[in-house]
């Protein structure tokens, strides 16, 4: 029972799993940040182009 209590604490074979996990988490929550963030300014410099052509067209 204890030889297969060490053999179960030695076992690493689902570690580089899990770290890939963490590591696609990562990437994807930075994604999003920086996705929502470009979605914020592009969404202003839209807004801001649609006002000064329609003020132009006037």
């Amino acid at each position: 029972m204890i030889n297969r209590f060490f053999a179960l604490i030695k076992d690493q074979s689902g570690a580089t799993a899990i770290e890939y996990g963490i590591i696609g988490a990562l990437i994807a929550v930075a994604a999003i940040v920086s996705m929502a963030k470009i979605g914020h300014t592009l969404s202003n410099t839209f807004s801001t182009v649609a006002t000064n052509v329609s003020t132009k067209s006037r």
